[in-house]
């Protein structure tokens, strides 16, 4: 009776098995992926079609699965340790978190209630420098007042505002800053 080449390599598998994991592990330096070579190799077996006879079964099971092995181990170069893992979780998202968003929020409505207290033109002068970046003698220019008021009435909202955040008023309205 004629054996088939999957049924040869598998007896052959079978007969050659502890020779097969011994060589093996001898080449790989782990009888676990010997192991688990030689496992996926009798998985394989299924696919051998019966075009070619093949001549020598115990050479081709072992060619085979140390192709197997090969092909896992340029697998397991591709692939990111748990520990590189672990380290780009730890990386800091440096983007604020819902209670700094929050507490922006919070702050910005503050400074808006602040700023809708004082008088209209002291309001433009802070609107005007601080937020549009315009220099205090743009600002004189347009309000048709001199630079010294629009530098005064920045001084007192700034001031105001400060308090009503209960922040401390940093003020540098020109000039050099002061030496820390």
């Amino acid at each position: 009776m004629i054996q088939t080449n999957r049924a040869r390599l598998c007896n052959q598998l079978v007969e050659s098995y502890d020779e097969l994991l011994r060589r093996l592990t001898r080449r790989f330096g782990s009888s676990d992926f010997a192991y688990e070579t030689l496992h996926e190799t009798f998985l394989r077996l299924d696919r051998v079609g019966e075009a070619a006879d093949v001549r020598s079964p115990k050479d081709y099971i072992f060619r085979t699965a140390v192709n197997i092995a090969k092909d896992h181990k340029k697998a397991g170069r591709n692939r990111v340790s748990a520990a590189a893992v672990d380290a780009i979780l730890d990386i800091c998202d440096e983007a604020p978190g819902p209670a700094q968003i929050a507490e922006a929020r919070s702050e910005i409505e503050a400074f808006t209630r602040a700023m809708a207290e004082l008088s209209p033109r002291r309001r433009e002068v802070l609107r005007k420098i601080a937020v549009e970046g315009r220099t205090a003698q743009e600002v004189a220019t347009s309000l048709d007042v001199t630079t010294r008021t629009v530098e005064a009435d920045l001084r007192y909202a700034l001031t105001y505002c400060a308090d009503r955040l209960s922040r401390k008023r940093v003020l540098r309205l020109g000039g050099p800053r002061p030496k820390s």
